[in-house]
């Protein structure tokens, strides 16, 4: 009875192999279904999302961005507007540089997010000096900061 259990040993074989495939992320196909189910589905769904995807993203978000700057009047907020418009561009250039299987985007986009760093650092400087001197954040005040 337990020989009529026993699984065809190239069958075994070959399910060892898929998931050995699977485990080391050389196979996302269907083979990986069987042994991680849903996770798989969506990791495969990931890999091969349309750009289209991306591109409403980022589209999307640099729309917010220009919005919020345009209709704020907080600094920070606006400040923050204008790094979710930088980190639009960024998921653009990575897009475009994954479909054109060039590099040299993602390490433009390394360099962008350098300078948006040091971008953050100076405007929040900007913000607690002109706090200290005005007592608000608030960008329709900045006039008084001519004295």
């Amino acid at each position: 009875e337990n020989d009529v259990r026993r699984e065809n040993p190239l069958r075994h074989a070959q399910k060892m192999r898929a998931k050995n495939e699977c485990e080391s992320g050389v196979d996302v196909g269907n083979n990986c279904m069987r042994y991680f189910g849903v996770f798989a589905l969506f990791l495969r769904n990931l890999i091969f999302m349309p750009v289209q995807y991306y591109l409403f993203l980022g589209f999307a978000l640099f729309c917010l961005g220009v919005m919020g700057v345009l209709m704020r009047r907080n600094a920070i907020v606006i400040l923050m507007c204008i790094e979710l418009m930088l980190n639009a561009v960024n998921l653009l250039m990575v897009t475009f540089s994954k479909m054109h299987q060039d590099p040299a985007g993602q390490i433009f986009v390394f360099f962008i997010m350098v300078v948006a760093a040091a971008e953050v650092s100076v405007g929040l400087a900007i913000i607690v000096m002109m706090f200290r001197k005005v007592r608000s954040i608030d960008i329709n005040i900045l006039n008084r900061l001519k004295n």
